[in-house]
């Protein structure tokens, strides 16, 4: 696939346009008690589906083939993305059928069978090559990449532009970091309408191949540990999605477990927030400072985590 330019402000107004009844315009709300800064938090766990794939997923089925669409919907998606496309194949009538990496927690795809759709568990590796090939023999239908799309990217650009909206001296955003997806789209947005705001990636020490890459001025392939982390880290950033991400990425803030681990308790002490890894993390590279001190905010990309992890978490035990 050709390297990805980044998307306009129009795409993004125009995937705005297209998700009235599809997504909401998630709240924004300030972390309390103290903080290195003023942390806001873009609660995309309140979305339909638990997360913001149903954004980019949205948006892109507005763009679909209807003789392609008809077949059904399809994926390659740890979960996040399965249960958005499957949501969304549920309310046009048409089957879906989701690939999915061997690992992916039970919390995520079971919601996704409960949609009807078709789960098919492959290794992590053949999960990947999916996203590589942009498809795999089990799947049919119209695909939807849950990262190296412009019409997915500009869906989630749309958080962009509301936290803008919500809070027009934002400093800073900490965006999770799992293929550039998100981050890349929310960039585009924000510094569209906000010379100078700074965006940042949110990755795990476990698997944080985008830091790796940016350090080497290249993508890179890295070592991947799994870990109650799902939603984020792979073993490499996708050759399209290097351009991008590397053009509109002000770097890339890489946090341990624990640290995510402690984001995910405050969040739920603080303000009653029950988040995933994923999006905790997002939290805890803001809590480093790395993101500035001014207005900072931190993009809680989902909330579809597993009962026992949170359980075992909130009890100070890492998984």
């Amino acid at each position: 696939m050709q390297p990805l330019a980044p998307v306009s402000l129009d795409e993004v107004r125009a995937a705005a346009g297209r998700l009235g009844g599809v997504a909401t315009h998630s709240p924004l709300l300030r972390l309390e008690g103290e903080a290195p800064a003023e942390i806001h938090l873009k609660l995309e766990s309140l979305q339909p589906t638990g997360s913001f794939k149903v954004r980019g997923a949205g948006n892109a089925l507005e763009h679909a083939d209807p003789a392609l669409l008809a077949r059904g919907v399809a994926t390659a998606s740890a979960g996040n993305m399965a249960r958005a496309a499957a949501w969304l194949a549920r309310r046009r009538g048409v089957p879906c059928t989701v690939v999915a990496p061997d690992d992916a927690p039970a919390a995520k795809l079971d919601p996704v069978a409960a949609l009807g759709a078709r789960i098919v568990r492959v290794p992590f590796d053949a999960w990947w090559q999916a996203l590589v090939d942009r498809g795999h023999p089990e799947l049919d239908g119209f695909f939807i990449h849950p990262v190296s799309d412009p019409a997915v990217i500009a869906g989630n650009g749309t958080i962009g532009l509301e936290i803008v909206a919500d809070l027009p001296e934002v400093d800073a955003v900490v965006v999770p970091f799992g293929g550039g997806g998100l981050s890349s789209g929310i960039a585009c947005a924000v510094k569209a309408l906000r010379r100078g705001v700074r965006v940042f990636a949110a990755e795990v020490a476990t698997a944080a191949p985008l830091a790796a890459s940016l350090a080497a001025g290249r993508p890179v392939e890295i070592d991947r540990a799994p870990s109650f982390v799902d939603g984020i880290g792979s073993g490499g950033v996708l050759t399209e999605m290097w351009p991008l991400v590397s053009s509109v990425l002000d770097g890339s803030i890489v946090v341990e477990l624990e640290a995510v681990a402690e984001a995910l308790r405050l969040l739920a002490t603080r303000n009653r927030i029950v988040a995933e890894g994923a999006g905790a993390a997002a939290l805890a590279a803001a809590l480093t400072g790395q993101a500035g001190t001014g207005r900072v905010v931190a993009v809680i990309s989902g909330g579809n985590i597993d009962t026992s992890t949170l359980a075992a978490i909130l009890a100070h035990r890492l998984p």
